[in-house]
């Protein structure tokens, strides 16, 4: 089923999402649905609409129809503010590092929208490698490091939903494991996690469920326990 079947604690459900940058329309009747405390991966190839759908979830599309409900309420016509103050934070795959500031500094940038996110020192205990980089500058972090910045950086604004696009993008096989321990971590916290990943095998360990998206659609769901018996379906919509 391609709108993902029933899940009955629906956190964020999407329904004919239509997005356009500019003339250009570039999703086409997106559905799915991510369950309170579920991670979620959005699969498919390059130019599929995966970041796309992320951007029209967070209202920064030039333009979008259908429905985005989140916790009940609909978001398709509220600006981007209004979504992230709602509870829902964006990492986006280019990260947003600040140069001239010091990891803490930019640790303290994203303000906090609602009650409920993790202090500083939660977060350097979850990110021990950003705790002894606190006081060095972006330039100096590591690919890695500061992927690990991007994602700290949004748990302290009280965010429940995360939209990760491409985390582990042009890292190291090492620092993609410590990633994936991450996100795994955040998910036992009671994160929700709707994951836009090109690594397969990264994404397999640690989703609930996988919707393929081609065209700006999605055209399969496929669950976790489904995986392995899919793995022939699955490598023709990828190309792998």
């Amino acid at each position: 089923m391609a709108d993902g079947g029933s899940v009955t604690n629906a956190l964020l459900q999407v329904d004919d999402l239509n997005g356009w940058y500019g003339e250009s329309h570039v999703l086409h009747g997106m559905s799915f649905v991510v369950g309170e405390g579920e991670l979620v991966t959005l699969l498919g190839r390059n130019g599929a609409g995966k970041t796309t759908t992320l951007r029209g979830v967070m209202g920064i599309l030039g333009q979008r129809r259908g429905s985005v409900r989140f916790a009940g309420a609909e978001l398709i016509d509220q600006p981007s503010n209004v979504i992230a103050k709602a509870g829902i934070a964006y990492c986006p795959e280019e990260r947003g590092i600040f140069a001239s500031l010091n990891v803490e500094e930019n640790l303290m940038l994203p303000p906090i929208v609602r009650p409920g996110g993790m202090t500083v020192e939660e977060i350097y205990a979850i990110f021990p490698n950003l705790a002894e980089r606190r006081r060095s500058q972006g330039t100096r972090l590591s690919g890695g490091e500061q992927q690990m910045l991007a994602i700290a950086r949004i748990l302290r604004t009280g965010a429940r939903l995360l939209l990760l696009d491409e985390p582990t993008e042009g890292l190291a096989p090492v620092i993609v494991q410590q990633i994936g321990a991450l996100i795994s971590t955040l998910k036992e916290k009671g994160f929700t996690i709707l994951l836009v990943e090109q690594n397969f095998h990264f994404a397999a360990t640690l989703a609930d469920r996988f919707y393929v998206v081609e065209h700006g659609r999605v055209i399969d769901t496929i669950a976790a326990a489904d995986l392995a018996a899919s793995g022939p379906k699955l490598r023709e919509y990828l190309g792998v």
